[in-house]
């Protein structure tokens, strides 16, 4: 069963890895959870999920640094995790109409690293969250979607989606009424997550945004997870023989094949955005380097 479900994983796309990279998470905090409670051990299970799920309190934040990245993989209970996996899935591919494999692992961190800084940085500012900051905490994929639905809608805000109650609904539309919303329940019984909702969409805008003008702040996630990539790749490459020869091939052959895909998704991105400036503002608009690298790919 579970090499059945690691084959599925290695053959799934980047949005339905992550999805079970996050059902993964929420299985293993429940059972932990269940176990603690058969074995009268409860304060085991919370001592779990304190580990993963990202405090407002500064000083415990400096105990537990990596649960800004951790608690956007954790989720509360089931309704929780469906509704953020649903969005992600169905989000997520529109996504991956507009940008690369890449972008969308840089987004959902960014993303989620934003809204992290978001909830964290309000709660030690806001008078109204004095009270709260020692026993609040974040976790879910919240800020991660908005920073894909918000990039999406930046890079084609006219993009419909067919809602079941709703009927053709524009892409914008839903990216700000999802802002909207999170904006007005800032005062409500989940401040601290919508405050993380309004971080993760403006990380979704920054991405698009510096994206459209050459930058790519993916980069910043991109870089140092290739890094350890290339680290354990080279800790994991086994011995192959065929016939006489012997031979060494690295378990990074399908991380070749992921990166040729990212760049040229980037590639076709960039020369579309190269087009809309044409359309926009000429071809005398162009810098010396998007018409070198317009007249390359027109090769």
């Amino acid at each position: 069963m579970f090499s059945g479900l690691l084959h599925k994983f290695r053959e799934s796309d980047i949005v339905v890895r992550f999805i079970y990279i996050n059902v993964a998470v929420y299985i293993i905090a429940v059972s932990i959870g269940v176990f603690s409670v058969l074995f009268n051990a409860a304060p085991l299970a919370g001592y779990a999920v304190r580990c993963l799920e990202l405090p407002a309190s500064l000083g415990l934040l400096l105990h537990r640094p990596w649960t800004l990245v951790t608690y956007m993989f954790l989720h509360e209970h089931l309704m929780h995790i469906l509704w953020n996996m649903l969005a992600l899935y169905m989000f997520g591919k529109v996504f991956l109409n507009f940008y690369s494999v890449r972008h969308f692992v840089g987004t959902y961190i960014i993303g989620g690293l934003f809204g992290g800084m978001a909830f964290i940085v309000s709660y030690n500012i806001f008078p109204y969250f004095a009270p709260y900051v020692n026993s609040s905490c974040l976790v879910g994929a919240s800020a991660s979607v908005l920073a894909i639905i918000v990039s999406s809608a930046v890079r084609s805000p006219g993009y419909r989606l067919n809602l079941l109650l709703f009927g053709s609904v524009k892409l914008s539309t839903l990216a700000m009424v999802s802002v909207v919303i999170s904006f007005l329940m800032l005062s409500g019984e989940n401040a601290g997550g919508n405050f993380a909702h309004l971080g993760g969409a403006f990380a979704g805008w920054l991405m698009a945004f510096m994206l459209g003008r050459g930058v790519d702040v993916t980069l910043l996630v991109n870089r140092p997870l290739d890094f350890l990539v290339s680290i354990f790749g080279k800790k994991r490459k086994r011995k192959c023989r065929k016939g006489k020869f012997t031979y060494s091939a690295s378990c990074g052959d399908r991380a070749g094949d992921y990166e040729f895909n990212a760049r040229k998704k980037a590639g076709e991105a960039e020369i579309d955005r190269i087009l809309e400036k044409i359309k926009k503002g000429g071809y005398a608009s162009l810098s010396e380097d998007e018409k070198k690298r317009l007249f390359d790919a027109s090769k």
